[in-house]
Order: structure tokens, then C-alpha cells, then sequence
């Protein structure tokens, strides 16, 4: 049985994208994105929705260029490992990447359960939008933020409003970029009184 979480990179006033849709900004660099190697080794499904699902083939195969260093190739290897779950309505069978990958045209709560349920690892969501629903019902077991020094005033909201969430701070670590990762997790008495239910 696997575990349920969200992660997401984010300004500190809490958007995950800008007015203007940008989020080059949230774009890992340095120990950051060693960090997000490292972490890879827990999860074994991701769940993404079709514009996050589009922009990870970039990870499929090294650019012409030769330009990944050996953490660009061992964070390819274990992100082509996942199961990866890509949440659309207008994608094909015929534009996944792997024969693993699963496509639905909603995030259907009792279908990821089942995937959760059915996991060896951690199945992770990633991005606000496709993480929402998961969210409010209070299926996310752990919360992950990266947290990058930058105020954009608005956009895309990390955390979908009404969220009422008791968490605990298990983890969190300041990088040289001032980035600051924050890792929180469901309250035990949340999780009990879920299974319970």
C-alpha cells in the first residue's frame, strides 16, 4: 500500500504560477534540483495533468547537445522507472510515453485510491490544478514545498481555497539559493479518523 503526496514549487505568497501563467521562475537549480534526485528514489507513480505530462518528455531522451550532467541523467533514469498518471481530456493512448503510463480523462477520487492503495511507493502529484479535488477531500498523506524567494502577487494558487488542512512539520531544509523546502505531513489523528470512516 502506497502513500498519497503533493509537491510543488511555489513564491512565498503562495503561488505556483504567476498572473501571466510564468513559471520559469520555479525552474530547480543546483542543490535543488539534487535534492529532487535524491527524493525520486521514494516515489513510484506520478501523477501529472497534460501540460506538466507534455513538458516532462523532455526527460525521455538527452538533448543533442550533450548538455546533462550526471544528475540531469540519473534524475532521467529514475523519472522513465515511474508510473506515470497523465489527467486529460484531449491526450491519446497514442501520446503516452510508455506502455506503464496510465491516462484519465478526470482524477476520478476512487480511481486514485486504487492506485494508491495499489502502490509500492509514494505516488506523488504534482501541480495545483490536478492536485485540488485530492486536496480538499483529504487524501494528501504529505505535502512538499519548495518555496523560492520571490513574491508574484498573484496567479496560480499553490493550495485550492476553502483547504482545511492540520499538518505537522517533519522535514525542512534552507538551500544556498534561498529556497527554502518545507515537507508537512497529515496530522496521525486525521488519519486515523479517515480510516475509521
Amino acid at each position: 500500500m502506497g502513500s498519497l503526496s503533493y509537491t510543488a514549487t511555489i513564491s512565498l505568497d503562495g503561488y505556483a504560477a504567476d498572473a501571466n501563467g510564468d513559471f520559469a521562475w520555479t525552474a530547480p537549480g543546483g542543490d535543488v534540483f539534487r535534492f529532487h534526485v535524491e527524493r525520486m528514489g521514494s516515489v513510484s507513480h506520478e501523477v501529472l495533468g497534460r501540460n506538466t505530462y507534455q513538458l516532462m518528455t523532455y526527460w525521455q531522451a538527452e538533448p543533442e547537445d550533450g548538455s546533462w550532467g550526471p544528475d540531469e541523467h540519473e534524475f532521467a533514469r529514475r523519472w522513465q522507472d515511474l508510473t506515470h498518471i497523465a489527467v486529460s481530456e484531449t491526450l491519446t493512448e497514442a501520446d503516452l510515453l510508455s506502455t506503464r503510463d496510465i491516462l484519465l480523462p478526470r482524477l476520478d477520487l476512487g480511481r486514485l485510491r486504487e492506485i494508491v492503495d495499489g502502490a509500492a511507493g509514494e505516488v506523488e502529484v504534482f501541480g495545483p490544478t490536478t492536485a485540488s479535488e485530492a486536496i480538499s477531500a483529504g487524501m494528501v498523506d504529505d505535502f512538499r514545498f519548495f518555496v523560492v524567494p520571490r513574491v508574484v502577487g498573484g496567479g496560480l494558487r499553490a493550495l485550492p481555497p476553502g483547504a482545511d488542512l492540520d499538518l505537522e512539520l517533519v522535514e525542512h531544509r534552507v538551500f544556498g539559493s534561498g529556497t527554502v523546502f518545507v515537507h508537512y505531513r497529515r496530522r496521525d489523528d486525521n488519519r486515523q479518523r479517515e480510516a475509521g470512516s
